[in-house]
């Protein structure tokens, strides 16, 4: 029966994606930003309200500009009406009052024919708007003298003790105050920018020389985890029950089991996407099921008829523990359906902690399994072999017949009881790669091949981290290795 969940891609291993929190301006940033604005419009408030807080304070005026400033047009009465109010006719209303205002250059506005000189502050309505209309403040003249609205008296009527008139540009106020405002708003942003950096680069520090330390206690745990695959019989046991249940029953056909996890909870298994199975198991996603410890009738104690049952029903099954989990956990596979070579990449010392693993669970559960050890092309180190296992010298392949539509290592998996294995570290050569494929290659001899390497073409592809981790993609875990 072939195999649908096979890993045949060369791609690095696939991980659920972490999902990733939006960017988010801090409340703190916020409220700073907030304040600012609501001075910039408090401080704009003060300046629009002043003509009502102080009476005639501020006025509104217009300059007499000189004729080469203006095209050789002097401003009349009538000119400025028409620019500032709208109308010309309310050229008398300017007259009004301005008359008799001393200007600085002693000259005095008295008749509505009077011809106006360059640089008189005349005096607008309230209603005046546009271009030539500023504002100046009015200190309370009550002799006539006017000054310039750039606040240049004029001698004589500093000498008098006259009034003087000095104009507040509205638009410098409002400039000054939104280049505050972005002056702030751009500090708080760079300060942000050089916090986090500094923080990052802190952060790498600590965690650079924290890591010989961490490495550490992870191997101290790692080395823990395969004392206890060493002594805990248990676990397999009540894997084994757990993949009886699945296996070929009657009229049932098999259920394909391609991992397997149990605990006290009870056992969680991972089938092809296409598989279901019936009550009591529940499906968790769409390749995980599991069932509750109070509905698993296998997990007596051992010696139970159950246990012996489901252990003769899968004679074929060579489970083996992988790692474990987050929640510490064993997590099982079955090499049976490898049906060709597994290549384990990555870290290459923990890559070898891989392949010693699953040696020494075989070891275990199936002593005496035949084994034949190649070199590899890089100098690796050959892999020494648990005296439970049978070393043979290099196995004189038959001729790979290859599978139609695919490479020899590449075809569907189907269940192949492991025959024998053949251990490679490191790269093969193209001698050692010629006999992968006839010994364990679909049409090959039926041997099983574990490599702590880079294999063309291998079937199933796991690859292993310095944290001492290693992804299985067809099962979209990451587990911890025993060391």
């Amino acid at each position: 029966m072939a195999d649908t969940m096979t890993d045949d891609t060369d791609a690095v291993p696939r991980h659920r994606p972490r999902s990733t929190a939006p960017h988010r301006t801090p409340p703190t940033v916020l409220r700073l930003l907030a304040v600012m604005v609501m001075a910039c419009v408090a401080a704009l408030g003060a300046v629009s309200s002043a003509t009502a807080a102080e009476g005639d304070d501020l006025i509104k005026v217009f300059v007499v500009q000189d004729p080469a400033q203006t095209g050789g047009q002097l401003a009349t009465l009538e000119s400025i009406a028409a620019t500032t109010l709208g109308d010309a006719s309310r050229a008398g209303e300017i007259l009004d009052l301005n008359r008799g205002l001393r200007q600085r250059d002693g000259g005095a506005l008295n008749d509505p024919g009077e011809q106006l000189h360059p640089g008189w502050i005349l005096r607008l309505p309230p209603d005046a708007s546009g271009s030539g209309v500023q504002l100046a403040k009015d200190t309370g003249n009550t002799d006539g003298t006017s000054t310039d609205p750039n606040g240049t008296p004029d001698d004589a009527g500093a000498a008098d003790g006259g009034s003087t008139v000095f104009a507040i540009p509205l638009a410098a106020v409002v400039a000054a105050l939104v280049a505050l405002l972005l002056a702030l708003v751009t500090a708080v942003i760079v300060s942000r920018k050089k916090a986090r950096a500094v923080y990052a680069a802190g952060l790498r520090v600590v965690r650079k020389l924290g890591e010989p330390a961490r490495r550490r206690r992870q191997l101290v745990l790692r080395r823990a985890t395969g004392r206890r695959f060493a002594t805990d019989a248990d676990s397999v046991r009540r894997a084994y029950g757990a993949l009886g249940e699945l296996s070929a029953d009657g009229g049932r056909p098999e259920t394909p089991v391609h991992g397997l996890r149990v605990d006290d909870g009870g056992v969680t298994v991972w089938l092809p996407p296409s598989s279901t199975v019936d009550a009591p198991w529940q499906n968790i996603d769409g390749t995980r099921w599991h069932r509750t410890a109070a509905a698993v009738g296998w997990m007596t104690p051992a010696g139970g008829d159950g246990a012996m049952t489901s252990r003769a029903a899968v004679t074929a099954a060579c489970l083996v523990r992988v790692g474990t989990d987050t929640a510490g956990e064993p997590v099982f596979v079955d090499l049976s359906r490898l049906d060709g070579v597994l290549s384990v990449t990555g870290d290459q010392a923990v890559a070898r902690d891989v392949v010693r693993n699953l040696l020494a669970e075989i070891a275990r559960g199936r002593p005496d399994t035949p084994v034949t050890v190649l070199g590899g092309t890089d100098g690796a180190e050959a892999f020494a072999l648990p005296e439970a296992l049978r070393r043979l010298p290099r196995v004189e392949a038959p001729a790979a017949t290859p599978a139609v539509g695919g490479g020899t290592t590449r075809a569907a998996a189907a269940r192949h009881p492991v025959k024998g294995l053949v251990v490679l570290a490191g790269t093969p050569t193209e001698r050692e790669a010629a006999e992968l494929i006839a010994l364990c290659g679909p049409g090959g001899a039926g041997w099983t091949g574990l490599v702590s390497g880079e294999v063309d073409g291998a079937h199933w592809r796991w690859n292993t981290d310095a944290e001492g981790h290693v992804d299985i993609p067809v099962l979209d875990l990451r587990l911890t290795v025993p060391a």
